[in-house]
């Protein structure tokens, strides 16, 4: 085959069928793999196989093919050959040959090569040919292949029995002639029949222009229009008005209701040679470069903005079909989508199926939806077990708020439902803080949640000094140097706050038990070194070895317990060189911080206070226990720039919630950026924020970004105590009204109205005047009458929301009160009919009636509420639940 361009094209009527050619003509059924060892097949895919029907090799120089394109359960094919005829054949003795279609030659006048041929999709008998030019003679001709006279023994052309030279002068009397005959000295380079319209036929010619020719008058072209893309006509499947051609390296499309140019122009890197529309995808265009291992696919996207159609778009995109050798030829699958044939230059034949961009939706009730082809969606909801592998935080919001989470009563009980162990020290740290400003250990501290920078008075020059105490080791005697302290009223309420107020031994006891409860060892150690109980520390470092290896955990505490009994502030002892060597060697970040403070030289803590693994607690009461005024300051200043930076939760330790400092706001904004937590920032400034900073429009947006999140996963009741939250918070600001009843004629609001009316009149009945009970039955404003109840008919006169009524005080003068009206007079409307009527008489209708009461109106009122499906039950106790 050195030299023949390979061609496949599947069988338009048969889903199983195609057929290949070069120099002979291939027919092959497509079989799944689990039948191919069955037969003799090659695999052509990782699920499919192609098995080899038939070969015809008694036609040569053929120059193009066509399937005939009614389902009939044989192919006849339509072979163009290089001397220009066009013959029909089959893969051997089929019902066609009864039909005296095989074998059928179609020739012209004078011989030249056929370059392209056509089966009508209509009117199958019909057939087109396209023909290089001929100085007397027509390129493009049209036959009927039922009229046409027959010759040949449906194969080979030989009549038996009947000598060579008569049936030479027979087949020149009886030479098929075309119902049409096109373009006279031209050349005919492509041509397509339209789909829809059975004769129409869009011819590209002369390499200079297109022509679309209605054959019911063949002299005249209806449109014409001069363009250099005149190979590779195809219309599209799905809509007749568009159709490709292509020259060189550029594909342009065409639309027949606007032919002067092309809608679009694709420039390509190579020269095409063959384009083709999809048959399954609107729009798709696929297209075959000389030399390429791809297909390049074109999704055109139209866009119509008003009623006018702006310039479409292009989607552009390759598959490559797995095979290395360049591809010469692909085909379309006529009714599988987007699944396409291609073979090679070795004649390799690859059934591929190039998947859609896969478009992504994540609903806010995570459930995660994509495309997977045109008809089908794909889906994973919240309940398949993939979720559990997730770590995305809007599934971790959902689940939190499902549990209330940000809506207990204690805040402590919020941080055991976070799942975040920031998080959860937090709320525990808030409900600390909020508890020691309530009891009165934070006299003096303007604020409900200080912050140890408030409390230090970091940015105040009015700041006391603190005082420095030499404080000796309890359990080492005097063969140890006094350690110095620094103590101050402030830096006790920090202690304070940080959790290591340890007035008594018995408290520092106490908290060091609960940590090795915890199974906090390196930390109870280190916390007991930093207050100089090293003795302490030692006993619980025993502990946990004793502990960890009766669980089967690896421990080297009993090491570090040996380590640690043989201190000495000696600077030039031998145990101080071996521990500063082999300090950055323990794993664990608390004992490298306790080796640090005991190998420290002149009050240099600065590894103590970089140790990352150190809680941010535990280094701001080190630090508030052992730097000096300037230092501390200092410290404190560096650290509280560092955690905003990083968004650490643990930052709001320093800078608190205070009115006057926005700190903490920036740092809660510098989480949500990283995380995207936009439900627990919105919860904290609900339940600890000031006023003050409740009405930053930063933390407006964090507040109604959640209401919205709350609404989209319709968690309602979660929504309510939300907004009860920040209500609570605010009380003397009065919601705006949401709902009320206007008139459907001037638009004013009934209800307010009347509202007015009433105290207009509560004045007079301050004097003595007698106040009736107000009604109405129409707009107090157009006096327009006011709609009629759907069930009574009688104009609704009530308003809902508050009536007015009389009252005596204790010194016997009349007062009005406000109470709301009776529920069974209010308005009360279907939202998708808008009938209603009173709200006891609709009530009484819908408990037998899911339908509306008015009787023109096919609604279904009842069956759109979603409060209809919850039942109601009796409790034992006579109330009514749902």
């Amino acid at each position: 085959m050195s030299g023949v361009r390979l061609e496949v094209q599947w069988s338009p009527v048969h889903p199983d069928k195609f057929i290949t050619w070069g120099t002979e003509i291939f027919l092959y059924e497509v079989a799944s793999m689990k039948d191919a060892p069955k037969l003799a097949c090659s695999k052509v895919s990782d699920t499919t196989a192609a098995n080899l029907l038939a070969t015809n090799s008694n036609h040569h120089y053929v120059k193009c093919v066509d399937i005939y394109p009614q389902p009939e359960p044989d192919i006849l094919l339509a072979i163009g050959q290089a001397n220009g005829k066009v013959v029909l054949t089959t893969f051997g003795p089929t019902a066609f040959d009864a039909l005296g279609l095989t074998g059928k030659e179609l020739v012209p006048r004078h011989a030249r090569q056929c370059n392209t041929v056509a089966w009508n999709p209509v009117d199958s008998n019909l057939i087109a040919a396209g023909l290089d030019k001929y100085r007397a003679d027509h390129s493009v001709l049209l036959w009927d292949v039922l009229k046409c006279p027959h010759h040949g023994d449906g194969r080979t052309g030989v009549v038996p029995g009947v000598s060579h030279q008569h049936q030479a002068s027979s087949s020149a009397v009886e030479l098929a002639r075309p119902v049409v005959e096109l373009g006279l000295s031209e050349t005919t380079h492509s041509l397509a029949w339209f789909n829809s319209q059975s004769r129409s036929l869009i011819i590209g010619m002369n390499n200079k222009h297109l022509k679309l020719v209605d054959l019911r008058d063949s002299n005249k072209a209806i449109t014409s229009t001069p363009t250099k893309a005149v190979y590779g006509l195809v219309v599209d499947t799905h809509n007749d008005h568009q159709l490709a051609s292509f020259v060189e390296n550029q594909i342009s499309v065409w639309d027949t209701r606007n032919f002067e140019k092309p809608v679009l122009t694709l420039t390509q890197s190579k020269p095409v040679t063959k384009v083709l529309w999809c048959p399954t995808r609107h729009n798709l265009l696929g297209a075959l470069l000389k030399d390429s291992t791809a297909i390049h696919l074109h999704d055109i996207q139209y866009t119509v903005v008003g009623n006018d159609e702006v310039e479409p778009s292009v989607l552009e995109r390759s598959v490559y079909p797995g095979t290395a050798n360049n591809i010469t030829s692909f085909s379309w699958h006529p009714t599988h989508e987007s699944r396409l044939l291609t073979i090679s230059l070795s004649g390799t034949i690859t059934d591929y199926v190039a998947f859609e961009r896969i478009t992504v939706n994540w609903s806010p009730s995570s459930h995660i939806v994509w495309t997977h082809g045109r008809r089908t969606l794909k889906l994973i909801s919240n309940k398949d077990t993939v979720y559990n592998c997730l770590d995305d935080i809007s599934v971790k919001m959902r689940r939190r708020a499902v549990n209330d989470y940000g809506l207990k009563p204690e805040l402590w009980q919020n941080g055991d439902l976070a799942e975040d162990e920031s998080l959860k020290n937090l709320w525990h740290w808030l409900y600390l803080s909020r508890s020691l400003v309530e009891d009165g250990s934070m006299q003096g501290v303007d604020s409900k949640l200080p912050g140890i920078k408030c409390v230090l008075k970091i940015d105040s020059s009015e700041t006391d000094g603190s005082e420095i105490i030499s404080k000796p080791w309890s359990d080492l005697g005097k063969s140890v140097n006094m350690t110095r302290i620094y103590r101050s009223e402030d830096r006790e309420k920090a202690l304070q706050l940080c959790g290591w107020k340890f007035d008594k031994e018995s408290s520092l006891t106490s908290f060091l038990d609960r940590l090795e409860c915890e199974g906090s060892y390196a930390r109870a150690a280190a916390i007991a070194v930093f207050n100089l109980k090293l003795r302490k520390a030692i006993e619980i470092l025993n502990r946990g070895a004793v502990s960890q290896n009766k669980q089967q955990f690896p421990s080297n505490l009993n090491i570090v317990a040996m380590a640690l009994s043989g201190f000495s502030d000696d600077r030039s002892s031998m145990w101080r060189e071996l521990c500063l060597s082999s300090r950055s060697q323990l794993s664990e970040p608390y004992l490298r911080a306790a080796f640090a403070f005991l190998t420290a030289e002149a009050e240099n803590y600065e590894n103590v206070l970089n140790e990352n693994g150190v809680a941010v607690e535990d280094r701001v009461a080190f630090a508030c226990t052992f730097l000096s005024d300037a230092k501390l300051h200092e410290y404190l200043k560096e650290l509280i720039i560092k955690l905003t930076e990083e968004g650490d939760l643990a930052g709001i330790l320093l800078t608190g919630l205070c009115g006057t400092s926005n700190e903490g706001v920036e740092l809660l904004q510098r989480y949500l950026n990283m995380t995207g937590d936009v439900q627990s920032v919105s919860l904290l400034a609900a339940r600890v924020f000031p006023r003050e900073l409740l009405l930053d429009s930063g933390v407006q947006e964090w507040i109604a970004s959640y209401r919205i999140l709350l609404d989209a996963w319709r968690l309602w009741n979660q929504r309510a105590h939300f907004d009860i939250l920040l209500s609570a918070s605010s009380p003397n600001d009065k919601p705006p009204q949401q709902v009320f009843v206007s008139c459907n004629f001037c638009g004013k609001s009934i209800s307010a109205q009347m509202l007015g009316i009433i105290r207009n009149r509560g004045a007079f009945a301050r004097l003595g005047a007698t106040l009736q009970k107000v009604k109405m039955s129409s707009c107090p404003q157009c006096r327009k009458p006011l709609p009629r109840c759907a069930i009574c008919l009688v104009h609704m006169g009530t308003p809902s929301g508050l009536q007015n009524n009389n009252s005596t005080n204790s010194n016997g003068r009349s007062a009005a009160s406000n109470k709301m009206a009776e529920f069974s007079s209010w308005f009360t409307w279907c939202q998708s009919c808008r009938h209603g009527g009173h709200a006891a008489h609709m009530t009484h209708w819908f408990r037998e009636h899911s339908e509306c009461p008015v009787t023109s109106c096919a609604c279904r009122c009842l069956s759109l509420d979603a409060a209809s499906k919850v039942t109601s039950v009796i409790t034992h106790s006579g109330r009514m639940q749902q």
